[in-house]
């Protein structure tokens, strides 16, 4: 290899004559290139590099005739990804140069009339980031900033274009700067060039799907008024569309409801003239999607906007009817369905069965198997029967055979050799089995996926009136039970077959089934659960004996020592003097590089804890014994040195040890519920909400042994004393972590939430051991929890049954609780989601009830009148049915 780098700087040095002469070396210069990769000569090969890039710059032309050669060793190079990024880096100024050399490519624009129409969608350029946010960042920050100083529009589109590229792969770097990007987007949004101001349209989109719930939490007051404004400029289709569509991705990255209402008028009625215009088609697809996303996440608070966006959206329904606009009605029926089920059924009057009349013509035409309205159809259908409960079931009629025949469609299964390649290649996933390739068309299976679950959907929210189906859905959803192929359409068929039986079971016992009785539930029962139990057989591999048990846990402390031992070495080599830390994992060799990858410990970490979930689920305490072989191997993942993510592998392990063993977990508890009781602190909102979940399950089964961590304590003692003293005890841990001032916020409120539930849990089994006076009514103030559904119907159903088991005390004897648990009550009944199950909510109107006849008429009559008048309506209406 040194001989082809003095062949380059002779070339370089040499005169044009010899330059001539010496092309037909560059074929044997190539060779020895190759010769040295394939070899595992890297630490001479980046010099060869550097120098064949010198070379190019000075005349491309003398690569003419061996272009062949030359981009097949680079196509080598980058193929062989593990030795390429090492290169790479190993390269003075290389990666600076080559994103330069990108970026100038950016500048490459044409300022096309077709662009300003908006007739063609706009594809952003790709820039790699294989490289890693912590090498390219810093690089791309300089050089934006340069591109930014000047006043060419082309270069500031280009930086924008290239930073809203970078930012899906670099999101953890850049959110340290978040506060300069935001200015950089917001002061180009303020150039005269429509090309500029589209670019920084496009990186809020963008910046607002990577970077969300922070970004929209942070900046919401600088950005949205930029998409709103950028929606005005007629004179630009391009740039309104891409307002529009950045505005649904504004709001689909979790934007909490409160975020989006002050601004809510300007950008409904932005979106309204958007619609209403029929000039430019994709600037009306994106209205439509961006109006459907406010719908749903202002929910009631869109009603006094649902009769001035309404009229234009049938008028596009029924207008849309060509082939070149089905997207155009597909994404209008979209629309419509969640505006009407954002303001209720009481809104919406003659429209839903003006809107579900064409729905019904639509389909009654011949559509073509790969039209996207069908799906849309189907989703469309789902929403109106949530909007219209009870009164949708007249057109469950004509909702349900098209919903089955998207069930039964068949599965569109291509099978080639193994070697062979095709051009639905990169259409259709592909399994290989010995020497074939089968493949199955992904829109197909889509449907069917998307079809089982409405099907789910319908059977669980009518119930007993879905009776009429039932013979029809079940023979249409058994066959899937023998479909592996796709996991979410088998889980889908399984999840509604026991709903289906519900349903029949329910419809007999009222009588509204004619012509059914408990035979034909009977019969009903016999063939769904021998389905179901079929399909587990085939799944079900005979379990494990104690050898092959053995064998998994000899092989994952193989995979815990050797990842401790490579992270000892790296710390070892960390404290040489000329250690570069995105060089290091090159000084291995090319079978190991990945090895020496922080990515690559997690993973296997997390699926370390994924297996050991499976065993414990399944043997239950015979895995004990094995546990405590490997707890030796897990301790150090409880580290505050190790990731969040490995600290919460190592909680899960133990919550599923504590919740799948009871008694025989209880042993575990001194050891660790102080590393929980710790974590409840922890940084990581996932760390919180795992320790949470943890402490709730031991207060439920801990019984005694959980004693000493609820009460008596109340101060923190480090690590070496655990053994001697607490390190906190339960309830003050709790308190804290569900009082903390960003507790609600959107990447902590599901931590928020599963601290909620343990202080609950420990209310109902640990009363005696704490002070209730205090922590009662600081539980009780927490509630209702809205943001996560299956946690909040979880507590609820928590609060009723402590209301019924203990009823005396939980009211305290001057029934100064009894005005919040009412309160909470009414909330809950009143609530447009679903924030209790059927069955809480039936405990609840009794327990009120119950509460009527034994609280006296001023003590109740006070409590009802703190109420808000529309509660006190509703309460009033559901108590007297």
């Amino acid at each position: 290899m040194p001989d082809s780098g003095q062949f380059v700087c002779l070339i370089q040095n040499s005169l044009r004559e010899f330059r001539q002469a010496s092309k037909d070396l560059l074929t044997l210069m190539m060779k020895k290139l190759t010769e040295a990769l394939n070899n595992g000569q890297e630490a001479t090969t980046p010099e060869a590099l550097e120098l064949l890039i010198e070379l190019a710059e000075t005349g491309l032309s003398f690569f003419r005739k061996q272009i062949v050669d030359v981009l097949g060793a680079m196509l080598q190079i980058a193929e062989s990804r593990e030795r390429a990024l090492g290169m790479i880096r190993k390269l003075p100024q290389f990666i600076n140069r080559l994103f330069g050399v990108l970026l100038k490519m950016l500048l490459d624009i044409d300022d096309e009339v077709v662009w300003h129409r908006a007739e063609v969608e706009h594809e952003a350029a790709g820039l790699s980031n294989a490289l890693g946010d912590n090498t390219i960042v810093p690089i791309a920050s300089e050089q934006f900033t340069a591109y930014m100083a000047v006043p060419e529009w082309k270069k500031h589109h280009a930086a924008l274009i290239a930073f809203a590229q970078i930012a899906k792969g670099c999101s953890k770097v850049m959110i340290k700067d978040l506060e300069q990007v935001v200015n950089m987007v917001v002061i180009s949004f303020q150039d005269r060039h429509p090309r500029e101001r589209w670019a920084s349209v496009n990186a809020i989109g963008v910046l607002a799907t990577e970077l969300g719930p922070y970004f929209q939490l942070h900046y919401h007051s600088q950005l949205l008024p930029v998409l709103a404004a950028a929606m005005d400029d007629f004179q630009n289709p391009g740039k309104q569309a891409h307002a529009a569509l950045a505005v649904h991705n504004f709001i689909e990255k979790n934007c909490a409801p409160e975020i989006l209402l002050p601004y809510l008028d300007r950008i409904v009625n932005k979106l309204r003239v958007l619609v209403q215009q029929n000039v430019n088609v994709m600037v009306q697809k994106n209205a439509l999607i961006a109006l459907a996303s406010v719908a749903g996440l202002s929910q009631k608070h869109f009603q006094k906007y649902y009769h001035l966006v309404m009229p234009s959206l049938k008028t596009i329904l029924v207008n849309a009817n060509d082939e070149s606009n089905r997207m155009l009605r597909a994404q209008v029926m979209e629309c419509i369905s969640f505006v009407m089920m954002a303001v209720g059924k009481d809104n919406v009057g003659d429209d839903a069965k003006q809107v579900m009349e064409v729905l019904m013509s639509i389909q009654g035409s011949q559509m073509e198997t790969d039209d996207p309205t069908t799906v849309y159809i189907l989703k469309a259908w789902a929403r109106f029967r949530e909007c219209l409960g009870k009164d949708f079931l007249p057109y469950m009629s004509v909702v349900m055979p098209p919903l089955l025949h998207s069930v039964q469609l068949k599965l569109d299964v291509t099978i080639y050799f193994a070697d062979s390649k095709s051009d639905d290649d990169e259409r259709m996933p592909f399994i290989t089995l010995w020497s074939l390739r089968c493949g199955i068309k992904t829109s197909v299976i889509e449907e069917k996926t998307i079809a089982c679950q409405l099907l789910r959907d319908y059977v669980h929210d009518l119930k007993e009136d879905f009776h009429p189906w039932i013979d029809q859905a079940t023979q249409a959803l058994v066959p899937l039970l023998k479909l592996r192929c796709h996991e979410e359409l088998w889980v889908a068929a399984i999840s509604t077959l026991p709903k289906m039986l519900r349903s029949a079971k329910v419809a007999v016992e009222k009588g509204i089934a004619q012509g059914l009785n408990e035979t034909y539930v009977k019969q009903l029962s016999d063939y769904i659960i021998q389905a179901l139990v079929e399909a587990l057989h085939k799944i079900s591999a005979p379990l494990l004996d104690e050898g092959q048990v053995q064998s998994i846990v000899d092989e994952i402390k193989k995979v815990l020592t050797d990842s401790l031992n490579r992270r000892r070495e790296q710390a070892e080599r960390t404290k040489s003097e000329d250690f570069d830390a995105e060089e290091s994992a090159e000084d291995f060799d090319a079978e190991e590089s990945d090895f020496n990858n922080e990515e690559f410990e997690l993973e296997h970490k997390i699926e370390v804890g994924e297996i050991l979930r499976m065993l414990i689920e399944t043997f239950k305490a015979a895995f004990l014994p094995f546990f405590d072989e490997l707890s030796s191997y897990l301790m150090p993942m409880w580290g505050k040195d190790k990731t969040a993510e490995e600290r919460r592998a190592a909680i899960c392990i133990f919550n599923d040890v504590a919740e799948h063993c009871h008694e025989a977990a209880l042993k575990y508890y001194d050891t660790y519920v102080p590393f929980i009781l710790e974590a409840c602190n922890d940084e990581s909102s996932d760390v919180r909400q795992g320790a949470a979940y943890g402490l709730a399950i031991c207060a439920e089964n801990g019984g005694s042994f959980f004693k000493p961590f609820v009460g008596g304590v109340n101060k923190t003692f480090s690590l070496p004393d655990i053994k001697n003293n607490f390190i906190s005890e339960a309830v003050s841990q709790l308190s804290i972590a569900v009082g903390h001032h960003n507790a609600l916020q959107t990447e902590n409120v599901m931590a928020y939430n599963n601290a909620v539930t343990a202080l609950g849990k420990i209310c109902q089994f640990h009363r005696d051991s704490i002070d209730s006076s205090q922590v009662v009514p600081a539980w009780l103030n927490c509630l209702p929890i809205k943001a996560d559904l299956i946690e909040a119907q979880a507590i609820h159903d928590q609060l009723c049954s402590m209301v019924e088991s203990s009823a005396a005390e939980l009211l305290s004897p001057n029934n100064q609780y009894l005005r919040k648990i009412v309160s909470v009550f009414a909330e809950v009944l009143c609530a447009d989601e679903e924030l209790a199950s059927e069955e809480t909510r039936s405990r609840m109107i009794n327990l009120l009830r119950q509460l009527q006849e034994t609280v006296p008429p001023a003590s109740l009559a006070s409590i009802w009148s703190s109420l808000q008048p529309q509660q006190q309506t509703a309460l009033k209406s559901i108590l007297s049915s």
